[in-house]
């Protein structure tokens, strides 16, 4: 299978995890070429985009086509997901950039095209390094404001008494740019629920990026929710937090190639602890994993029963901060009920799948820690820890769809589904809840944003040797791997991007 990825932006989790979800499976992914991608705050090269899209659907002679295109919406008409929110293009503008999908449909009527596109966020944050540059002085108010205006908008529809605008100390100026911006998001996910309905998309998904129960996005998706209830496909339509992790769980979705997906069973080790909504998102987890399982072509198992894969989740645990500013501190129940639980699904037989999401923006490290010495964690078929919860729980559900699609098809890599395993827990556990914090202020001086290229080059050479030296502790010498190559992608400390190599035997232990 050919799946041709328009992704969200060229960071690593938008185009190597996507990648390693088609590798596992046996497929083929293509993107576009660099220099028509987003880089960083600069916007994908739009005509160059378009181009490229509708050669997958009608290639030049002697070329090959694509059998699956997955687009990312927030590129193909804004440049990318930063773009989409700093970009001045006017909404018509931004509406006919989205055309070109009538375009491939009328030029290749039996491709199967899935889309996704984002309620944009509005962070909770003085941090302006994704986001307009005024979002330094005004962030956490515009935060505020979305969420004094989801109460009033809750209000009118409860007691029919609508009012004037919340108060704000948001200058007029700041305020009706960053407005209209959200705005025109929602004129462009109006548009992509109308494209759906005409079967010019035949899969949308709408996630949210970075969300709360009260907040714009959430007021924005009751909105989006009334069209799909009115519209005759609107019931097809998938809404759910998640953002950098759509292109794996689309892609997956492509593998799964329109017939009965896997049966999933979620499990948690402790009581109550799918009831608990995450940081950064909307809804409970339970919610939250049965849509990123939906997402990616699977179905959930009611009851008990067998099933051909488990997800088990490591409860969220909202009240005690994130890995970016230091790591919380693990509770040793909550982790040795997750051990167990994984214990027991690896028994079933069936695929396991780890999502942890207890702390955002990395591992609980305790769990993996705990999960290596009981020697289980390298008998998961996939692990996800990283940023969000939807994040975390997206990527760990398109590997074990991948791998559950290949060895249904009689294509599934071992090695390429150990690569993505060994990535995810060097990338979330290793860095992101261990070497990024030691980092943090001894080498990146505190900085959110990219740092100077010496600066840099000292913490790739500091990053490189300490996952390496994780790598060793954690494989036998007939299943080793190197670090081949470290990058910083944004230039800053938040994300790595990181190559491995295969140097042992061929001791992997996944039966096909």
């Amino acid at each position: 299978m050919r799946i041709a990825l328009v992704p969200l932006d060229e960071r690593p989790v938008n185009l190597q995890l996507p990648r390693q979800v088609a590798a596992i499976a046996g497929a083929e992914l293509v993107v576009p070429p660099p220099e028509a991608l987003p880089a960083f705050r600069a916007p994908a090269d739009i005509g160059a985009l378009h181009a490229w899209v509708r050669a997958q659907a009608r290639p030049p002679a002697g070329a090959a086509g694509a059998d699956r295109l997955v687009v990312c919406i927030d590129t193909l008409v804004h440049g990318g997901i930063i773009p989409a929110r700093i970009t001045t293009d006017s909404p018509r503008t931004a509406l006919d950039r989205l055309d070109v999908l009538r375009d491939v449909r009328a030029d290749a009527p039996g491709l199967v095209i899935s889309a996704a596109s984002l309620v944009m966020r509005a962070s909770d944050s003085y941090s302006a390094v994704e986001e307009p540059e005024y979002w330094s002085a005004y962030g956490r108010r515009l935060h505020a404001f979305g969420t004094a205006l989801h109460h009033a908008f809750e209000e009118d529809l409860l007691h029919s008494a609508p009012g004037g605008a919340p108060e704000t100390e948001v200058p007029r100026d700041e305020r009706s740019d960053f407005e209209r911006r959200r705005l025109r998001n929602h004129v462009i996910n109006l548009a992509a629920l109308g494209l759906h309905e005409e079967g010019v998309i035949d899969t949308l998904a709408v996630t949210a990026d970075d969300t709360a129960p009260y907040s714009a996005g959430s007021a924005e998706q009751a909105w989006l929710r009334h069209w799909a209830r009115a519209l005759t496909r609107g019931g097809e339509v998938m809404m759910y937090p998640g953002a950098d992790e759509v292109g794996a769980v689309l892609v997956a979705r492509a593998l799964v190639a329109g017939g009965p997906g896997p049966t999933w069973r979620i499990v948690c080790g402790e009581d109550g602890g799918l009831t608990r909504v995450p940081n950064f998102e909307n809804v409970p987890v339970r919610e939250g994993l049965i849509r990123q399982i939906v997402a990616a072509g699977g179905v959930v198992a009611p009851g008990d029963g067998p099933s051909d894969a488990v997800l088990v989740a490591h409860a969220p645990d909202p009240d005690h901060g994130d890995c970016f500013g230091g790591v919380p501190r693990s509770d040793p129940k909550a982790v040795e009920a997750t051990v167990d639980a994984v214990r027991r699904a690896l028994a079933s037989g069936a695929i396991v799948a780890l999502a942890d999401v207890r702390f955002s923006n990395g591992s609980d490290p305790r769990l993996v820690e705990r999960l290596a010495e009981e020697g289980l964690l390298l008998r998961l078929t996939s692990y996800g820890g990283w940023n969000t919860a939807g994040n975390a729980i997206g990527g760990a559900v398109a590997q074990a769809t991948a791998w559950w699609a290949g060895r249904r098809d009689g294509t599934a890599d071992a090695r390429a589904l150990r690569e993505a395993l060994l990535t995810r827990i060097l990338d979330d556990h290793a860095y992101q809840s261990g070497i990024r914090a030691t980092l943090q202020d001894t080498v990146f001086h505190g900085a959110i944003g990219p740092v100077d290229a010496a600066t840099e080059d000292v913490a790739l050479t500091r990053i490189a040797a300490a996952l390496q030296d994780r790598l060793d502790l954690l494989l036998h010498d007939d299943d080793a791997w190197s670090v081949a190559a470290v990058s910083l992608p944004w230039h800053r400390s938040f994300e790595i991007d990181v190559a491995l190599t295969a140097t042992g035997g061929d001791a992997l232990r996944f039966p096909l």
